[in-house]
C-alpha cells in the first residue's frame, strides 16, 4: 500500500517521538522501527528522517550524543527530553480526536454499521 506524503508527514513527528519514548535510538534503528510498526507499509528515507531529527533537536524535544557502533564506527544516538514527552502527549491527544472523527465518518456516528460510499457498503 502506498501512503500519501501528507499523511506520512503528519504522522512523522509523533512516530519518532513515540519510538524515542521506548528508549534511546539511532537513525537506522528508527527507520527499521517505523517499518516494523507499520508492517512494512511505511518505508522512510534518510532524507526524511534526519531533517526531522534535527528539527526536533533544535526545538529541544530530543538530544543527541555520539557513541560507537559495535564495529567501532561513530553513531549518533537520540534521546527524548521532557519537552519531547510533553509534545508526544499533546500529539497523542490530537491524534485520538482525529481517529474518533474518522471512525465516526467511516462507520456512522455510533461506530456501528458502515455507511455506503459511492454505492458500496
Amino acid at each position: 500500500m502506498r501512503i500519501g506524503k501528507d499523511l506520512v508527514a503528519a504522522a512523522a513527528t509523533p512516530m519518532v517521538l513515540g519510538i524515542l519514548a521506548e528508549g534511546e535510538s539511532y537513525g537506522y534503528a528508527i527507520l527499521a522501527r517505523v517499518s516494523e510498526l507499520s508492517g512494512g507499509d511505511l518505508e522512510w528515507s534518510d532524507g526524511m528522517l534526519y531533517p526531522l531529527l534535527h528539527r526536533l533537536e533544535r526545538q529541544g524535544h530530543i538530544v543527541s550524543s555520539w557513541g560507537a557502533a559495535p564495529n567501532g564506527r561513530p553513531r549518533k544516538h537520540y534521546r527524548l527530553q521532557p519537552s519531547g514527552a510533553d509534545a508526544l502527549a499533546e500529539a497523542r491527544a490530537q491524534w485520538a480526536v482525529v481517529h474518533r472523527a474518522l471512525e465516526r465518518a467511516w462507520h456512522g456516528r455510533d461506530g456501528g454499521a458502515e455507511l455506503a460510499i459511492g454505492g458500496l457498503a
